[in-house]
């Protein structure tokens, strides 16, 4: 994957992070300011949960991290101040969650972020 071109966003440190064993080489990836918004079975887009600056975002991906469970980096594409990514997971147990993200980048960084997953049941 790589640099892109005319974007300090490095997708080999993205899949590294999101393929890793925590939530902090991630977390380094984004913005001080930056936003999530996550719309899934739980949370639909008229009231999407929001996460505001690195340290609520800090909180979510601990809570993440700490399951047991893997993370894969499918694919991403950047496209100048865009990128977007597919990533799928899978619990101890077999349960899958598949999560596709579209970010705003600012400065190499990720300054707002939406996720819609969606996970079996």
């Amino acid at each position: 994957m790589g640099t892109a071109a005319g974007s300090a966003f490095d997708t080999d440190t993205l899949r590294r992070a999101v393929e890793g064993n925590t939530g902090n080489n991630l977390l380094s990836l984004y913005a001080d300011d930056a936003e999530i918004r996550i719309v899934d079975r739980n949370n639909q887009p008229s009231h999407p949960t929001v996460l505001h600056g690195r340290s609520q975002i800090a909180e979510l991906l601990d809570d993440v991290y700490s399951r047991d469970m893997t993370h894969r980096l499918d694919r991403c594409v950047v496209q100048g101040d865009h990128a977007a990514y597919c990533e799928s997971c899978e619990y101890g147990d077999g349960t899958r969650v598949l999560a596709e993200s579209m970010v705003t980048l600012r400065d190499g960084k990720i300054a707002d972020q939406l996720i819609i997953q969606a996970w079996d049941e």
